[in-house]
């Protein structure tokens, strides 16, 4: 469409020139195309406004009108000009092609090129200081001469002037516009300023010749080759424009010392031009140097307060676009950036990555050396992250404790940045007089050459969700971003903000299920190895989800501890166990309970009370119930943990380990922590028949809680002689498979039952 126009206006243009005469068909040919030209522009402006949304759908509408009521004052004239005896000029259709000047200032003076700080109000005013200025030298040039050598159509004449005066504002908009513009709009406003300026100078010339007398202007002229260009420019600008991002930045930014300057120009101009022309008028000497002094003054006071006002909004756009901790870009920027690196990345096909780094165990710092020593952490990691990259790579702090990176170029460079950032790490921080070595998680995603189908936020997602995956693993090293492998990945990993959708549901299903007491029990029995006596259970969690059937611990307690429900969680478990007992109790079974229990819970000073409360409530007395330690998991706070559990055994609850061996603290748990009961973990057990070794270190942990006075139970128990090695080395109590399998609560008051019936009378009797 654009280079059938194209052509047609060249060839209209040689028509009109070699067809230098007034004849019907040149008018006919010229007015038609007028109107053409004008509906190709006004179509191409209401295509923008429909694609577009915002501030710039109003812009190309204002646009869309002005060309229109071209198209109305070209109907107008033609009509005129060829069937009545009517002069086309002055008459209604001045009132159309008026219309241009004034869609086009508002159009282009609400059009979205990022926010500098300045009002539109101010961008008019602009216009119009400008417009004025030149229409000064304009008058003493030119138009002073033709207005006093011509009296006979002074409306005519006047009605002329209103069109350069316009055109002259549009254009100082347009010019201002321009320089404001981001680089994926350089383009729209290049072509809109230069179809204004065709269109400024062929109303330029209509007014000469109307000035110089020429009131019976025909269609036809040189004039209106300008015409059919400006509105070609026009409705080309506008299809350009519908392949513009189609977000709006509100990121401020500081204008170019020639966008300030720019209003100032003409006013310089008409002084020099006009100052010669009034000192040969009477009386008109004495005031010439004052006024230059006055007018100097007022434009260098002007550049002054403009130089400051830069200055400031420099420092605010600088305070808006930094973290003000570590002086890195802060997100905003970030993705602004990252916004026009695909930008370019889709025109050039050149690669573009993004680092997407956390510390990890940075709560840790904060937690217990405090805030003002995890604020040196972030600086000191901060300055260590910009020792791996180049001058021109972007750094970003976008969260508490996440950093990202910014990488254009070819993806080998990408990933010699990741490896030097892992690397940079090695080194321990000193903060505080403290050594601390962190370590970071580092994802990385890639837009190649040929991946023009990732957006901006996508790769800065894709990056998120490998950085995640490189956290969960714990083995270190970068994370690239595979599609296939985040497609796979289980749910329940992962922070809400880049977890999968299927997690961010599961995370919101748990917390209702939680709230509502919607989890179930059920209950591993617990025998002694000496003589085969039930001694109680220990309470399992599940979860009864209504669209994946029945989900064990494993499944959904990476949500519960990422995101604090360990409390409801824990609260609920006990209270559910305790009730199950209390029944039990009324049926005349004794049942001892162990309950599970998140390290991290056993920090809380008001856990005792409440347990105590919960057995008070079940009219329970408090040695029916054993607190287990889940050992994988590290106490943050050893000595406030001593302090709630030698509370709770005080008041006759006991105390175990749950999972001995499984970590890295067990023996440390043993020496600080007043522990009543040991629990080997059933990857300590499985192997004790095949691996003599295995058997030994198990012998040897019984002999050793033995000898600290703490109940050994077993955990996995599969077989018979599993038990009986156990038995043989002195292990007090076993549970697993061989005994029995978890159980519910009914299940379990049927175990319960059966074994009362196998006792002894007697037994029962006593």
């Amino acid at each position: 469409m654009v280079v059938a126009a194209g052509v047609g206006a060249v060839l209209l243009s040689a028509w009109t020139v070699v067809s230098w005469v007034d004849d019907t068909t040149v008018t006919v040919g010229s007015n038609a195309s007028s109107v053409v030209f004008a509906v190709f522009a006004t179509v191409c402006a209401a295509r923008a406004a429909v694609h577009a949304t915002g501030r710039k759908r109003v812009a190309w509408l204002s646009i869309g009108i002005g060309v229109g009521g071209w198209v109305a004052g070209s109907l107008v004239w033609a009509y005129l000009e060829m069937a009545t005896d009517v002069a086309p000029f002055p008459s209604l259709a001045d009132v159309g092609y008026l219309m241009f000047p004034v869609g086009a200032c508002l159009g282009l003076a609400v059009y979205p090129v990022g926010h500098v700080g300045h009002s539109r109000t101010r961008l008019v005013l602009d216009g119009l200081i400008a417009a004025a200025a030149l229409f000064q030298v304009s008058w003493v040039v030119v138009l002073r001469a033709a207005y006093e050598a011509d009296d006979a159509n002074r409306f005519a004449f006047g009605l002329s002037l209103a069109y350069p005066v316009c055109d002259l504002i549009v254009i100082t908009v347009a010019v201002l516009v321009h320089t404001r513009a981001r680089a994926g709009q350089r383009r729209t406003m290049t072509l809109l300023t230069l179809g204004v300026v065709v269109m400024a100078l062929s109303d330029s010339a209509f007014v000469y010749l109307t000035a110089a007398g020429d009131y019976e202007y025909r269609t036809g002229r040189l004039v209106d080759v300008g015409y059919l260009v400006g509105l070609l420019v026009i409705g080309v600008a506008a299809l350009v424009a519908m392949d513009e991002p189609s977000t709006e930045s509100s990121t401020l930014r500081v204008p170019s010392r020639w966008a300030l300057c720019l209003p100032y120009v003409p006013i310089a101009i008409a002084a020099a031009v006009c100052a010669p022309t009034n000192l040969h008028q009477p009386g008109m000497a004495a005031l010439f140097f004052p006024t230059v002094v006055l007018v100097v003054a007022v434009l260098l006071r002007q550049f002054f307060v403009v130089r400051e006002n830069r200055g400031l909004l420099h420092l605010v756009a600088e305070q808006a676009l930094r973290d003000p901790l570590t002086g890195l870009a802060n997100r905003a920027l970030f993705n602004d950036r990252l916004s026009h690196a695909m930008q370019l990345h889709e025109r050039d096909r050149q690669p573009v990555a993004v680092l997407s780094l956390d510390l990890d165990d940075f709560k840790l710092v904060n937690d217990n050396l405090g805030h003002p020593a995890g604020d040196q952490l972030l600086v000191l990691a901060a300055q260590r992250i910009l020792g791996c990259v180049r001058a021109g790579d972007t750094v970003a702090r976008v969260g508490g404790d996440e950093f990202a990176v910014l990488l254009e170029g070819k993806t080998e460079h990408s990933r010699q940045v990741a490896r030097r950032l892992m690397a940079s790490f090695d080194e321990q921080f000193v903060i505080d007089g403290h050594d601390l070595l962190l370590r970071p998680s580092i994802g990385l995603a890639v837009a190649a050459g040929d991946d023009t189908h990732v957006s901006a936020d996508a790769l800065l997602k894709h990056a998120d969700m490998a950085m995640y995956s490189a956290k969960r693993s714990r083995t270190g090293g970068v994370h690239t971003f595979d599609p296939e492998t985040t497609r796979n990945r289980p749910a329940g990993t992962g922070k809400v903000g880049n977890a999968g959708t299927s997690t961010v549901r599961l995370l919101g299903q748990l917390r209702n299920t939680i709230d509502h007491a919607g989890l179930s029990l059920v209950y591993q029995p617990k025998f002694g190895l000496c003589d085969g006596e039930f001694v109680g259970v220990e309470a399992l969690v599940r979860w009864p989800h209504p669209e994946r059937g029945l989900l064990g611990p494993y499944q959904f307690l990476p949500l519960v501890r990422e995101y604090g429900l360990m409390r409801s969680l824990t609260d609920l478990v006990i209270e559910r166990a305790l009730d199950d007992v209390a029944r039990w109790a009324a049926d005349g079974f004794r049942v001892p309970m162990a309950v599970n229990m998140f390290a991290p819970s056993l920090c809380d000073p008001d856990l005792p009370d409440r347990i105590k409360r919960s057995l008070d409530e079940c009219d329970l007395g408090p040695d029916l119930l054993t607190i287990e330690i889940t050992e994988d998991l590290l106490l943050d706070d050893v000595d406030g943990t001593r302090q709630v559990l030698d509370a709770l055994r005080e008041r006759g609850t006991r105390v175990a380990i749950d999972d001995f061996g499984s970590g890295y603290s067990a023996l440390g748990y043993l020496c600080e922590l007043p522990i009543d009961e040991v629990k080997l973990d059933r990857q300590f057990i499985a192997p004790i028949l095949e691996d003599t070794r295995a058997a030994t270190v198990v012998r040897a942990v019984v002999g050793l809680a033995h000898e600290l006075g703490m109940t050994v139970v077993a955990e996995g128990v599969e077989n018979e002689a599993t038990a009986t090695m156990l038995r043989d080395y002195g292990c007090d109590v076993a549970q697993g498979f061989h005994f029995s399998p978890p159980l519910t609560a009914v299940e379990l008051c049927d175990l319960l039952r059966g074994l009362r019936s196998t006792e002894p009378a007697s037994s029962r009797s006593s």
